[in-house]
């Protein structure tokens, strides 16, 4: 027979116990990155998107910070361009795509 592990009253296999565990400790470990379809996404932190954008020669980091637009968090990173122009570049939180410059934020 299996070994089992006894768990609110009901006997489960311990094979089973364990997938558990893992998927609760994953859950832990990612918390809100986890999406009801269980999909694990990769978040990109404002201090990621913010070295990313500075990754560029042309392109000095202003200032940046994290905002809601149609729901989704979105960072907005704040540069200097070479030739002094300053925009601000949308980054999506999760994916880390930019999603284009605009205008004040």
């Amino acid at each position: 027979m299996f070994n089992t592990v006894l768990f609110l009253g009901i006997n489960f296999p311990v094979c089973f116990m364990r997938k558990i565990i893992h998927l609760l400790n994953l859950f832990l470990l990612f918390g809100s990155g986890m999406l009801n379809s269980g999909i694990l996404l990769a978040r990109v932190s404002l201090d990621d998107a913010a070295k990313q954008a500075g990754r560029s020669k042309q392109r000095q980091v202003l200032g940046a910070k994290t905002v809601r637009i149609d729901g989704k968090q979105v960072h907005i990173i704040r540069v200097l361009t070479s030739d002094g122009r300053v925009q601000h570049l949308k980054v999506d939180a999760e994916s880390g795509r930019i999603l284009g410059n605009s205008g004040k934020y």
